[in-house]
């Protein structure tokens, strides 16, 4: 009877073991630089290559020499609204990071902090007029303002039948003279994808 009871419950503990291991997760480390594309949609890997490959292009234009000629100095850039258009939900921070990124990594130019991270700071120096010492409070009006602000837009277009599909992306940037509002750079990179499945999911 025991060795009855002991089969009994051996066959159930690997019926068990079988039905939950079956659906268990695998998690591995990967390289953070790794070009890994599952889903077909705008990823990491497109944010900073795309950041990468632009910046390249923006600072090697004419309007850069001619620049640092008149002033004298580094240019000194900011950032303003990068819009969304495409059809996804897209993080685009981790895209304007990956452009600042390029950019003072490039040692070309100056950069500063957008507007609203310039509001944060204020309310910092505004904070420490009350209660840091005066050898350590930072004056207020002493910002240096950027001569050139980035601004663009992330487009896509898709084309779909059946289990195939084309997402088009198209990134559009342009660099304008603060001073005059003149554009001395427009710049784009376009992407396109393949997707071939049984089932596209948007």
């Amino acid at each position: 009877m025991q060795k009855i009871i002991r089969a009994v419950f051996f066959l159930s503990l690997l019926f068990l073991v079988a039905c939950g291991g079956g659906g268990g997760k695998k998690v591995s480390r990967i390289d953070p630089n790794a070009v890994v594309d599952l889903s077909g949609r705008w990823n990491d890997t497109d944010s900073r290559l795309v950041a990468d490959e632009m910046i390249k292009d923006c600072l090697s234009r004419p309007w850069y020499n001619n620049m640092y000629q008149q002033k004298g100095a580094n240019p000194t850039v900011v950032i303003g609204k990068v819009r969304n258009k495409s059809h996804e939900h897209i993080n685009i921070e981790t895209f304007i990071k990956d452009m600042e990124r390029a950019l003072i990594n490039s040692g070309t130019v100056d950069f500063v902090a957008n507007a609203a991270m310039r509001d944060e700071l204020r309310d910092e120096i505004a904070s420490q007029a009350g209660n840091a010492t005066e050898e350590t409070r930072k004056d207020a009006g002493q910002e240096i303002g950027a001569d050139l602000m980035l601004t663009g837009s992330l487009n896509s277009i898709i084309d779909q039948d059946g289990g195939e599909q084309v997402i088009f992306y198209q990134i559009d940037l342009e660099l304008i003279d603060l001073q005059s509002h003149r554009k001395v750079w427009i710049g784009d990179k376009k992407i396109k994808k393949y997707i071939s499945r049984d089932a596209v999911k948007l």
